[in-house]
């Protein structure tokens, strides 16, 4: 059990403690037990039992159900609350935007317990009707309820890779078995994963099978199985699991025609094909067997197109000239920006989180706390904006050559304006302007809203454009054509969030952006030195979209970007205020 499933179990408890009016003290401490587990960076699973209080900075008590938690997969509250709740109301504290009190309303008054129920009570206009909610409150339900309809099935890249890979290794210890690799949506490295598809070289397909039957975690679908296909759910997720089983000769054309798109597979190689040439990949597929992905885009005359591109979306045309971009690598990254540390909702100093990167072999770290319209986060008076400074100036001489940059994730308040007057904003080396509050926006006053914080000549970058959460909750709409207009116009680069719940800018719009001369940026978006982990997403999403080195603003060495930011605030026209006014 990792850390993960540990702090979403703590934060149940306190849903279902909250959902059955219990003592508000005793809640808090599950809360307090959840963050506490959020901020470790060790497996707890791997620590002494007598050693939690002190490794994980918990009470005995808090140490005694996480140990127990460990052992027995739950722990007596959690068990005692799930036996007092009825199973679909407890599926209810999953909808985006119902808290336990609303749901409690909603089960005691209403008799719903189930999302079915709490669907049919809204369409009945039941629910509007109850104290506290009004028809703007069941509108939003009912959309909840749909959106998680969607998402029902679906698994985050990250999750969809792990498992995924945990198949094939198992796989691969199949008698039998001489090659299995992930394929599909997953080495497509889409956001989302509905099906996790593997392909398995193997002579002996029947002990493949007997494998995946006898696998903890996987349900088979016998109908939709065959002697040379295994198809099922991960039972936990309900996630589509599909196997195929091909003799190894077959192996790298069957893995290539299930690792790309359907219109990638069938596009026409040629304007002019001739006869008896194959006129598409699965012409030459059907044709002839490769013993590599290499040998075929060779042999159809195309350079090598990595399979994160292959969706059909004009690769094979460059593909044809020889003009496929060299895409960005982990590697290629020389620091990251737009991440949190303790001064507002992070869970590491600014100290810690700058030696964590700068022993990881990065250059430098961009702090962008957030700022002090987000009281939920903590976020920055203009003071305390001048403590962090001064901190970060006497680490930048303690740490030198890393260097910490002085940003702020800067709110884009309701008329598109910045937080802090621009007295403020002068002081930081770059902003990064974000939106967090009143997400329901139709596009026309989404876009505008944008709009208006990219015009602002402090803006440095945008960060995560749509406020999206996948698979918890939609975007505002935008009209993502004018956005990266302007921010070609007004010079601004847009952040690529790499949290796995974001991944925001979308990969569909990357080639735009490139085309219009937009410069992105890989941010994490950390609030945790584990979370520097997941500029990986942001660096696959990127792939996707075509993004090179050249093209990734934190690619670039710590001087060239000091010098960017030094060079952009200098193009700014003095504020009429002045910093030491407000700081003193």
């Amino acid at each position: 059990m990792d850390n993960r499933a540990l702090i979403r179990a703590f934060r149940l408890t306190a849903q279902l403690m909250e959902l059955h009016e219990e003592n508000p003290f005793k809640i808090r401490t599950y809360e307090g037990t959840a963050n506490a587990l959020e901020q470790l960076s060790s497996p707890v699973a791997d620590m002494d039992r007598t050693g939690l209080p002190d490794r994980a900075g918990l009470s005995k008590t808090a140490a005694a159900k996480v140990a127990e938690m460990l052992d027995t997969g739950s722990f007596e509250e959690l068990t005692k609350l799930l036996a007092a709740t009825p199973p679909g109301v407890v599926e209810l504290l999953s909808v985006k935007g119902i808290g336990p009190k609303k749901i409690r309303s909603l089960w005691k008054e209403l008799g719903i317990e189930s999302p079915a129920q709490l669907r049919e009570a809204a369409q009945r206009d039941e629910v509007s009707k109850l104290k506290g909610f009004g028809q703007k409150t069941q509108q939003a339900i009912l959309e909840a309820l749909e959106f998680t309809d969607q998402s029902r099935g679906k698994l985050l890249y990250p999750q969809a890779e792990e498992l995924a890979e945990d198949l094939a290794k198992h796989l691969r210890a199949a008698a039998g078995v001489e090659q299995a690799a992930v394929a599909g949506e997953v080495r497509r490295r889409l956001e989302t994963i509905e099906t996790i598809t593997l392909v398995v070289g193997t002579s002996q397909p029947a002990a493949a099978q007997a494998l995946l039957n006898g696998l903890d975690g996987l349900t088979p679908d016998p109908r939709r199985s065959g002697p040379f296909a295994w198809r099922g759910t991960a039972t936990a997720s309900g996630v589509k699991v599909e196997v195929l089983l091909t003799s190894p000769a077959e192996y790298i054309n069957q893995l290539l025609l299930h690792s790309a798109a359907e219109a990638h597979l069938a596009e026409a190689l040629s304007e002019e094909p001739r006869a008896g040439q194959p006129a598409t990949l699965r012409h030459w597929l059907k044709r002839e067997q490769f013993a590599s992905e290499q040998a075929l885009y060779e042999r159809a005359g195309l350079q090598y197109v990595e399979p994160e591109l292959r969706e059909g979306l004009g690769e094979l045309a460059l593909a044809r000239a020889g003009k496929l971009p060299q895409l960005l690598t982990d590697a290629d990254l020389r620091g990251s920006l737009h991440n949190h540390s303790t001064y507002s909702d992070g869970s590491h100093s600014l100290r810690e989180m700058a030696t964590f990167l700068r022993d990881q072999g990065y250059e430098y770290l961009g702090i962008c706390d957030h700022s002090q319209a987000a009281h939920y986060a903590n976020g920055l008076s203009p003071e305390r904006v001048r403590q962090q400074q001064r901190e970060i100036d006497e680490l930048n001489q303690e740490l030198a050559p890393f260097r910490i940059f002085k940003g702020i994730e800067s709110d884009i308040l309701s008329d598109g304006s910045l937080d802090y007057p621009p007295a403020v904003l002068e002081t930081f080396d770059f902003i990064v302007a974000s939106v967090h509050s009143n997400l329901k926006m139709d596009e026309r006053k989404a876009t505008t809203r944008v709009l208006r914080a990219i015009e602002n000549p402090y803006t440095t970058m945008l960060g995560h454009p749509t406020g999206r959460l996948l698979l918890r909750r939609e975007g505002y709409p935008l009209n993502h054509k004018a956005v990266i207009d302007a921010c070609a116009q007004h010079n601004v680069i847009i952040e690529i969030n790499a949290n796995p719940w974001r991944l925001d800018l979308d990969w569909r719009w990357v080639h735009y952006a490139l085309d219009k001369g937009v410069q992105l940026s890989i941010n994490p978006d950390a609030h945790h030195t584990n979370g520097y982990a997941d500029m990986r997403y942001g660096v696959l999403m990127g792939r996707k979209g075509g993004l090179t080195a050249a093209m990734t603003f934190n690619a670039k060495p710590v001087g060239e970007v000091a010098e960017y930011f030094a060079r952009r605030k200098a193009t700014i026209k003095p504020p009429l205020e002045f910093k030491d006014s407000l700081f003193g």
